[in-house]
C-alpha cells in the first residue's frame, strides 16, 4: 500500500497535497511540490501522484498523460532535478513511520 504524498490533475486543475501525513514539512518543500506536479500536468496533460511506496521510496505515478514520449521525458528530468529532495524525503517518510511505531 503506497501513501500519496500530493499530485494534481490537469482535467480540473486541482493539485492536492496531504497535509495530515505531511504537514510538518518546510512551506519551500510544499512549494516545490506544487511546481513539481503543476508543471508536469501543464506541459502533458493527465494527472501526477507522488507517492511512498512500503519501502519509503517516492514514487511518480502518472494517469492518462496527452503526450506519453513527453510524459516519459519529463520524469525522466523530474527525477534527475530533484534527486537530492527526493531522498530527504524519503529519510523523512521513515522517520515518521518508525516514530508512528514507537
Amino acid at each position: 500500500m503506497s501513501k500519496i504524498l500530493c499530485g494534481a490533475n490537469s482535467s480540473n486543475m486541482k493539485f492536492y497535497f496531504n497535509e495530515a501525513d505531511y504537514g510538518m514539512l518546510p512551506k519551500e518543500v510544499k512549494d516545490r511540490l506544487k511546481i513539481i506536479c503543476v508543471l508536469y500536468t501543464s506541459d502533458v496533460g493527465g494527472a501526477i501522484t507522488l507517492e511512498f511506496s512500503r519501502e519509503h521510496s517516492l514514487r511518480i505515478v502518472t494517469v492518462a498523460p496527452i503526450d506519453e514520449i513527453g510524459s516519459e521525458l519529463k520524469i525522466k528530468s523530474i527525477r534527475e532535478e530533484n534527486r537530492e529532495l527526493f531522498e530527504k524525503l524519503e529519510e523523512f517518510d521513515r522517520k515518521i513511520e518508525a516514530l508512528k511505531n514507537q
